[in-house]
Parts: C-alpha cells; sequence; structure tokens
C-alpha cells in the first residue's frame, strides 16, 4: 500500500455554496490517500473545517465525513422557515438562482434604507443556533492531527486575523463569517471582526511557516475570471462580490509565484531563506458549475440545492484526484500566471 500523501487544504467561503466543499471534502476523505497536515478557511470554508476537525477528532474519517453531513442536513432543514425562496418560475426551469425572489429583492432593499438595529432588534442569529447545537469546543481544539487557521478581519485595523486550532470557538467561526450589512461585527476579547474573505479567503501563507507538506490544495468557489460583460444590477453585483472576496486570494498567489521564481534561480540566502520553502500549489474547482450561480444563491438553502452542490464536491475531487493525484508533492498541478496573476 502507498503511503498517505501529506496536505495542507484552504477553503473559500461563499455561504451555502460551502456544500460544493462538504463534498470535496467527503470525496477526498473516502479516498483515504491523503492525509491532512492544516486547513485554513473563511465564512463557510471555516464551518467546514470546524466540522471536519471535530468529527475526525471523535471518529477518525468516518466521523469527519459524518459531522460535516449532519451539519449541512441541519442547514437544509433551516430553508423552510426562510423568506427567501426561488420563484415557481425558477422551479420549473430548475433555475438555483435567488435574484428574482420578491423576498431576495425585498431584503436588498431593507438593507439599503435601515440600519442593522432597525432591520433585527432581537438579534435574531441563526447561524449561532445552529453552531451551538454543532460545534463541539473540546473536539476541535483536541484535533492535534490537523492544524487550522481561520481567518477574519479586523474591523478597525483591517488586518487579516488568524485563529488558529486552539482558540477556535463559535465567536471565532462566526466572525470569520460576518458580513457587515448582514450582521453587527462580532467583538472578541474587545476587538471587532467582520468576515475574513476581505483579507484571506482562503489564507495561505501559514502554510508556508507553520506546516512541513508544500502542497496546497485550494477548494476554490468563486471562478477568477469571466469572459462576459456584467450588464444587469444583479450581475454587476455578483461580479463585485467575486472580485472583493477573489481580490486576497490573487494578491497571496502573486507573491507566492514572486517568492518561487526568487527560490529558483537562488536569489534568497542567508537566515531568512531558510523559512521559505517551494510551494506546490493545486486547485479543486468547477468553474462551469458554479459561475452561473449568483452571489443571491450563496443564500438559498434548500435541501435540493445543497445536493446538487455535494454532488458537484464530490465528483470535482474525484476528477481531480484523477488527473492530479500523482502531482502531489512532485509539482504544481495549476498555471498560477493564467489563473491568478
Amino acid at each position: 500500500m502507498s503511503p498517505i500523501k501529506r496536505i495542507n487544504i484552504a477553503l473559500q467561503g461563499g455561504g451555502s455554496h460551502g456544500a460544493f466543499t462538504w463534498g470535496v471534502l467527503d470525496a477526498l476523505i473516502e479516498d483515504g490517500r491523503l492525509g491532512f497536515e492544516a486547513v485554513s478557511g473563511t465564512s463557510a470554508g471555516a464551518m467546514n473545517a470546524a466540522m471536519m476537525l471535530q468529527g475526525w477528532a471523535r471518529g477518525g474519517p468516518d466521523g469527519a465525513r459524518q459531522a460535516l453531513a449532519d451539519f449541512w442536513t441541519d442547514v437544509a432543514r433551516m430553508a423552510a422557515a426562510s423568506p427567501i425562496q426561488r420563484t415557481p418560475l425558477d422551479r420549473l426551469q430548475g433555475n438555483w438562482n435567488l435574484d428574482d425572489s420578491p423576498a431576495a429583492l425585498w431584503g436588498d432593499l431593507i438593507q439599503r434604507t435601515l440600519s442593522l438595529g432597525q432591520r433585527n432588534p432581537l438579534n435574531f442569529d441563526p447561524l449561532r443556533d445552529l453552531l451551538r447545537k454543532h460545534f463541539d469546543q473540546e473536539s476541535v481544539r483536541g484535533c492535534k492531527e490537523i492544524k487550522a487557521f481561520i481567518a477574519a478581519t479586523n474591523v478597525q485595523t483591517a488586518k487579516v486575523r488568524i485563529f488558529e486550532r486552539h482558540e477556535l470557538s463559535i465567536d471565532a467561526l462566526l466572525a470569520s463569517a460576518c458580513l457587515p450589512n448582514v450582521h453587527d461585527a462580532v467583538v472578541i476579547d474587545g476587538v471587532p471582526y467582520w468576515d475574513g474573505g476581505y483579507r484571506g479567503n482562503p489564507p495561505i501563507w501559514p502554510f508556508i511557516y507553520a506546516s512541513e507538506s508544500p502542497d496546497v490544495v485550494i477548494v476554490e468557489l468563486d471562478p477568477t475570471a469571466r469572459k462576459e460583460v456584467p450588464k444587469s444590477n444583479a450581475e454587476i453585483a455578483n461580479r463585485l462580490n467575486e472580485i472583493t472576496f477573489g481580490g486576497a486570494l490573487m494578491a497571496e498567489m502573486r507573491a507566492i509565484a514572486f517568492v518561487q521564481d526568487l527560490i529558483r534561480e537562488g536569489a534568497l540566502t542567508g537566515e531568512f531563506s531558510a523559512r521559505l520553502k517551494m510551494m506546490l500549489i493545486h486547485s479543486i474547482n468547477d468553474d462551469d458549475s458554479l459561475a452561473p450561480l449568483g452571489a443571491v444563491s450563496k443564500f438559498n438553502v434548500e435541501p435540493e440545492f445543497l445536493d446538487y452542490l455535494f454532488k458537484l464536491g464530490r465528483a470535482a475531487a474525484t476528477r481531480w484526484l484523477a488527473s492530479t493525484f500523482d502531482s502531489i508533492g512532485v509539482k504544481t498541478s495549476i498555471d498560477i500566471a493564467t489563473r491568478f496573476l
């Protein structure tokens, strides 16, 4: 039997599109040929990371798959209470977008005209309630096999805050997923935080200094490029969302590519060079399937939609394993310049 290859896995955020990542993780864990040295994540990626860690601590690989399934199954149950639903026409056409949902349009108008306190005077927070049910802090922090790096954005300094495994809590996960137009900033030790996607979606740099494995597998939910120019308000808002939350990843990839060139050319010497290593970058994505989904669809938690995304993720991971597994530990499997620069 071949030895297990150790990787770092970076999980992008994206609301309900995180069910795609659930499918990816489910397939990778089931395959059994990869070991996870560390995981980083933002927003939905942070939720997936936490569920994987606590399930792993309780029951190994099978426990991780079960914890992820339990979490997303409960997310799907929230659909019944959500006012944001697809229109009957969307359902007939098999359209998963919510751009024409009356509740989504009304919600967008309310966001533009009312403050957070006016919109939600009772501070209703279904995600916090969900995490209270599923998040086990002791198990997550006790998963010694896998390191964790969860990103949030410091509102006051605009700097990224990385919560490591021993710091993870419900508040840390909520901070990583805190969209400022939806929730008040999450305050931890007197510091207010917003969504980590503004500064790391997902963060890559912790792997450089804190992991031995050079391989980083990025699970991408947002396309880096689009051929068409957005015209409608919904299309423009969707592309702005992708550019905003993809900017940090592009910046990190640009820096990594630059340093990789310096290492290859022998331009780095001395004590500092010993801290750096060649990073082998890989990506699991399905732009053809995910790109047509609008930003508002990230609020769609219908069971059918989450199951659709889960199956897309499993299929993408299966294809990736077939085409890329032999590159793990050997070489970068994507063209970084074309995809990110």
